[in-house]
């Protein structure tokens, strides 16, 4: 509103799953114990704990997700075309990378197993309503996928 009604320039970066080191944040191990943080993080957490993976709404909402590296090298296109940039949003992620969140919580539990040499829960997952994992009036969307081609068309 600030851009249209007085000239403020921006740009806005909108985030989709970056993965990659130190984005594992666990509530209460390395931080603050407020909040609900990423996908990746939530699993890891609910893995080392031994506890079943929560799956919000059955975990079929689609997510896509881009490895930092490539993140910060999107972000950098806009920080070096400010001009370009200006007044545009970026939704920044990798749409040839998708799964839902079922499918990750499933890599995930081999992939933990595998390392930890630890066989899965018996029941490695367990269902849980939006509104009892985010509270009340939490919408999300069903499927978040990028449209990367917009950052290369305008930077």
């Amino acid at each position: 509103a600030e851009g249209a009604e007085n000239g403020l320039e921006f740009t806005i970066v909108r985030p989709f799953n970056w993965i990659g080191p130190r984005m594992d944040f666990i509530p209460g191990v390395d931080g603050p114990s407020e909040g609900v943080p990423r996908v990746l993080a939530c699993f890891s957490n609910g893995l080392l704990r031994g506890e079943p993976l929560k799956l919000v709404d059955g975990g079929q909402s689609q997510r896509t997700f881009l490895y930092i590296k490539d993140a910060i090298e999107a972000v950098l296109l806009m920080i070096e075309n400010p001009s370009r940039a200006n007044g545009h949003i970026f939704n920044v992620g990798n749409p040839n990378n998708e799964a839902t969140v079922k499918q990750l919580a499933e890599m995930m539990t081999a992939v933990y197993s595998k390392v930890s040499g630890q066989p899965p829960l018996e029941e490695p997952t367990v269902d849980i309503s939006s509104q009892e994992f985010y509270g009340e009036g939490y919408d999300d969307s069903d499927k978040r996928i990028p449209d990367m081609t917009i950052i290369k068309e305008r930077l």
